[in-house]
């Protein structure tokens, strides 16, 4: 989770939604219901944290891991609350059967009412063990944390998830709503292992959905008193995109050099790329959403927040210099991989590098592309995409009902907290269901301080009593989407 500007207002109600997709808005819970709901999260938790434990203990990294044999793991759960075969799929790319992906179903009473989805990833990115404090393959409690790679990004939620079913199952609770759950494998690497998109393309019916639950955001604690300052919800994000450029040259002997060199082409090209500065774009959501966050923020960086949203030029300069305000106030292009020559005794004969943009909603692919290479400027440097353009969606609407439940509950568990409306400036596999017409809204309701959780970096964790509330709060929340008994 990045830092707390993380978030940027969605534009609300940007996909039509067909009449009675949503489900009906939350009654508040009264506080005898609250402490019930309490307290039976309280009694099962050592089963969740041995399922947690499990889970994180199963490498799923591209290199070496196995998202197959974590799925299956999960599968087994599921089994022993009751679940039949016939409600459980391991959903397997036949190019790459350790990167499988599990779906499961409880069928709701009410057929004519479109399923609620709960989505998370089981992959991880890598982890070297001679760089972490502990093994990030070994769950570790330490200090009020969990430690391990995947503690935070994605097996929280997969694993929450997971023990959801479990407990609806063995609770002899019958939603109204149909509740699926997809644990999918890929997201952390979507062009070598397509997990939600192998799925959306040949599995769909399997996973259609009204709507769904995902990462994307969470809640911020105050790092210096542990205040919970929001809880966020996600709803859209920025495109995804690389872009390769290369060069390309006849070489020949390092003893003979010309001032056409594929590398100072390339260091030329990138140059410009670095000076890229796209304009900063507002819309009135976005606007709302820095001057409502601008007052929770306080100081200078909140007056700028407030500031900007106004339309002051020097305050948007300033807040271009924080990485997570910048990272969602306009389009992001950077350098992030670079490779060239053949020989250190020879010119080079290609030189290639990889830009990675982050593309504000309402931009192409293509756009960019043009944008870069007009600002490179060399017909020696090509630019292409390094893989096909995604389909591209408007954020999915955050009409009462998706929002009523989650403002209701955030009141009920956490008192005056606000709930911030959000879009997320990376990418996630929601990217995938809400283009296929899956709403997909990233909720966690697990606190955590963004500037030590460390996903996808060394000694990732969560803390203990955020992971356990959010285990509370997403199987509450579940319950109120789906409704039944």
């Amino acid at each position: 989770m990045p830092s707390r500007h993380f978030l940027a207002a969605t534009v609300l109600g940007a996909m039509a939604v067909s009449a009675g997709a949503f489900p009906v808005l939350a009654k508040a819970p009264s506080k005898a219901e609250n402490a019930k709901a309490h307290a039976e999260a309280t009694q099962g938790e050592p089963a969740f944290k041995a399922l947690y434990k499990e889970l994180i203990e199963i490498n799923t990294t591209l290199s070496v891991g196995s998202c197959t044999k974590a799925a299956e793991a999960m599968k087994a759960h599921l089994v022993a609350a009751g679940y039949p075969e016939s409600d459980l799929h391991i959903i397997l790319s036949p190019e790459r059967k350790q990167d499988g992906n599990i779906i499961a179903v409880l069928p709701g009473a009410d057929p004519s009412l479109k399923a609620l989805l709960l989505l998370a990833h089981i992959d991880v990115v890598e982890a070297d063990r001679a760089d972490w404090v502990r093994d990030p393959f070994k769950l570790t409690e330490d200090g009020g944390y969990y430690y391990g790679r995947g503690t935070a990004d994605d097996k929280a939620m997969a694993a929450i998830f997971t023990d959801s079913m479990v407990r609806f199952k063995k609770s002899g609770y019958r939603p109204k709503r149909t509740i699926k759950l997809a644990l999918t494998c890929g997201e952390e690497s979507a062009d070598t292992t397509p997990g939600a998109s192998y799925i959306v393309d040949n599995y769909r019916s399997l996973i259609d959905a009204a709507f769904a639950l995902n990462e994307g955001a969470g809640g911020q604690l105050d790092p210096a008193t542990g205040k919970y300052i929001f809880n966020g919800v996600q709803a859209g994000e920025k495109v995804y995109q690389d872009y390769t450029l290369e060069v390309t040259n006849p070489g020949g002997h390092s003893s003979r050099p010309m001032p056409n060199n594929a590398i100072y082409h390339l260091a030329a090209g990138l140059l410009k790329v670095q000076q890229l500065d796209f304009p900063v774009e507002f819309n009135d959501a976005t606007r709302g959403f820095f001057a409502r966050m601008g007052k929770l923020q306080g100081g200078a960086m909140g007056a700028d927040m407030i500031a900007a949203s106004k339309g002051d030029k020097a305050a948007i300069e300033r807040l271009k210099k924080d990485p997570g305000a910048n990272s969602v106030l306009h389009t992001n292009c950077v350098a992030t991989q670079l490779a060239a020559g053949h020989a250190p005794n020879a010119l080079p004969q290609r030189a290639t590098a990889n830009v990675n943009c982050r593309i504000f909603p309402g931009h192409s692919q293509d756009e960019i592309l043009k944008t870069i290479q007009d600002a490179i400027n060399d017909p020696e440097v090509k630019v292409t995409l390094r893989d096909p353009a995604e389909k591209v969606s408007p954020p999915p609407p955050l009409t009462p009902e998706i929002l009523g439940p989650i403002e209701t509950l955030t009141e009920a568990m956490w008192p005056g907290v606000p709930v911030i409306p959000a879009m997320a400036a990376g990418a996630t596999d929601g990217r995938f269901l809400t283009a296929a017409g899956i709403p997909t809204y990233g909720v966690s309701g697990i606190f955590a301080d963004p500037a030590t959780t460390n996903m996808h970096g060394l000694n990732e964790r969560v803390k203990v009593t955020s992971l356990l509330e959010g285990r509370e709060f997403l199987y509450r929340l579940a319950k109120m989407y789906a409704g039944g008994k």
